[in-house]
């Protein structure tokens, strides 16, 4: 199996620079505790075969190796691949890790009996694509677990906010769509069986202010990295307040520290 990106276009040579740009690994650090929580209710048993997708430091990969399940991770980003095997080395346990786009998985039809993905396929430029791939990746019966920002959560209205200043490039949907109960259904259609979803809440929490926080997400996280290099310096410092003053208003530490509750739709479904 080749487990590099062979073929590559316009939306996937963009979606790879975005998150090969800044340090992801520093962004998922607090998502760790979500990313355990998710994979408990996956009810995972020793010897499943489970994929992670767009799996990026191994948040869900490496709790699924733990419980004994065969595990594989593919991500369109090397650097957070890297992390993400040597997490793995860290903890003993074994995971195989690839590099690939989740719009075009590197494996053959029905290989998995859970496909999971967090924070990671929703923002593959083509929706359906990866709707279709996930699918076609997990066995007739297995199940594909999904957990996805939503529009209305805290993360949904930092990416509105940089939206405002940066247009999304000409016809890439808003990733947070995938947090819509209805976009789902239409993009997993008959395809799935037993479709269930339930909106769900982690808690995002970082040692330093809100001011700070922005700091972090601007030197680290890709897609706000990416945005503030597109702006003019005016342009920059008015995305910057109007970030900072997103986190203040959601922040629920008093200690001079961070945390807010950020939403994400869980979706469940089981191939047909």
């Amino acid at each position: 199996m080749n487990t590099t990106i062979l073929e590559t276009d316009e939306f996937t040579i963009r979606n790879k620079a975005v998150w090969t740009a800044g340090d992801f690994g520093k962004i998922a650090v607090p998502l760790e505790p979500a990313g355990e929580e998710f994979m408990a209710r996956r009810e995972v048993t020793p010897g499943m075969r489970v994929l992670d997708v767009a799996c990026g430091t191994g948040n869900l990969a490496i709790p699924a190796a733990r419980a004994g399940a065969s595990v594989t991770g593919v991500d369109i980003a090397p650097n957070l691949l890297e992390q993400a095997r040597e997490r793995a080395g860290r903890e003993g346990v074994e995971v195989q890790f690839h590099e690939g786009d989740a719009e075009a998985l590197p494996y053959g039809d029905g290989s998995f009996d859970l496909v999971v993905t967090m924070f990671g396929a929703m923002f593959a430029p083509r929706p359906r694509r990866v709707a279709a791939e996930l699918i076609r990746v997990c066995r007739r019966g297995g199940r594909i677990a999904m957990a996805n920002w939503t529009p209305g959560g805290f993360i949904g209205q930092m990416f509105k906010i940089t939206a405002a200043y940066v247009a999304p490039p000409p016809g890439v949907p808003a990733p947070a769509l995938w947090g819509v109960e209805a976009t789902v259904r239409e993009r997993l259609g008959e395809r799935v069986a037993d479709l269930r979803m339930k909106p769900a809440i982690t808690r995002i929490e970082y040692p330093f202010s809100p001011a700070e926080t922005v700091e972090h997400y601007k030197r680290y996280f890709g897609p706000q990295q990416r945005a503030y290099a597109a702006l003019p310096e005016d342009g920059q410092s008015a995305l910057r307040r109007a970030l900072e003053e997103l986190w203040t208003t959601h922040n629920e530490a008093r200690d001079g520290t961070t945390a807010v509750a950020a939403e994400y739709l869980e979706v469940v479904a089981t191939s047909a």
